[in-house]
């Protein structure tokens, strides 16, 4: 198992706050580095093609996730692709950017500055939730770093919100992440990730009891971190702030100007990200396939891989691969 390092300062702030934090967790055949970049420090998880020369490509997670959300699908991409799954700013084993830029173009922004960095792109693009619409936004300001897009329950702009998905804007309001954070604070790790998946999952049920304790784990690590819920807070506020955002900057707008074809996947039991959003985002992808799946919920990736897995390999056989 590999393990990623703060440089300089960083990490001596980084000890000096959180000293307790456990390790992230690496499955086998991944490896993690650090991303040094100006303000912002970024950790990447990969899982290297099976064969050298394979096509990059680059997973993206959403709000409250990291790249551990992308550990069942990217095996089953390995001799296709090879795969790199980042931790937003603020998430995962990324610490918060510098700037404190938590809004969908902040995150955009990092995802691009990655690519460009390593000089990775063009690559297939792949994005869940909050990262659906980051990958979006990257997709149409960048298109030469982006060969396709896959979108799983993209966080698009819907005028009637699902009533789950209620509590994650509130989160946007000052002060209610706070309350939340004191209200909640005899809630253990466990209850916090069931509460989590009943949201998130289909049917929680599907997951392995490996899998949740995986899953405890994580929630603890993440709940020892100090700028855990002003990370929480701020994306979501973000997120709030580019569905009201319109012109040509508005994300459905920046939808109908993506130029890569796209693989747009909707959950018939997703709870936050609504299953009627399908039709509309097929018309606004000029090049979209769509794939619906009625027992999943908002991290398809997570309940149905396999399915995602091979949609994604009939997306490359259309385009001959390339």
């Amino acid at each position: 198992m590999s393990s990623t390092e703060l440089s300089g300062t960083r990490a001596a702030a980084a000890a000096a706050v959180a000293p307790t934090v456990s390790a992230v967790r690496v499955a086998e055949g991944e490896d993690l580095r650090s991303v040094e970049l100006p303000g912002l420090t970024l950790t990447v998880r990969s899982r290297p093609g099976a064969d050298e020369g394979l096509a990059p490509a680059l997973l993206v997670h959403g709000l409250g996730g990291s790249s551990q959300n992308w550990s069942a699908l990217m095996p089953l991409l390995a001799d296709v692709v090879d795969g790199d799954a980042v931790d937003l700013p603020g998430f995962g084993d990324s610490p918060p950017p510098d700037d404190g830029d938590y809004s969908v173009t902040g995150h955009a922004r990092a995802v691009i500055r990655l690519l460009d960095a390593e000089r990775r792109g063009p690559v297939h693009l792949f994005g869940n939730s909050l990262g659906g619409a980051v990958a979006t936004r990257v997709a149409a300001v960048r298109p030469d770093l982006v060969h396709t897009l896959t979108l799983i329950s993209p966080a698009l702009p819907e005028i009637r919100v699902q009533r789950p998905a209620v509590p994650t804007g509130l989160l946007a309001l000052p002060g209610v992440a706070s309350l939340f954070a004191r209200l909640t604070r005899e809630w253990t790790a466990e209850q916090r990730t069931r509460g989590v998946m009943a949201l998130c999952y289909g049917d929680p049920a599907r997951v392995s009891e490996e899998a949740f304790r995986h899953a405890v784990a994580e929630m603890e690590r993440r709940l020892e971190l100090p700028y855990f819920w002003d990370a929480m807070t701020r994306s979501a506020r973000g997120i709030v702030d580019a569905y009201t955002l319109g012109g040509q900057h508005g994300l459905w707008r920046q939808a109908e100007r993506v130029l890569a074809p796209t693989l747009l996947v909707y959950g018939g039991r997703d709870q936050l990200v609504s299953y009627r959003m399908a039709r509309r985002a097929s018309a606004a992808f000029r090049d979209s396939r769509l794939l619906t799946l009625p027992d999943a919920g908002h991290v398809a990736m997570m309940e149905y891989p396999e399915t995602i897995a091979q949609a994604f390999r009939e997306l490359l056989d259309e385009r001959g691969r390339s």
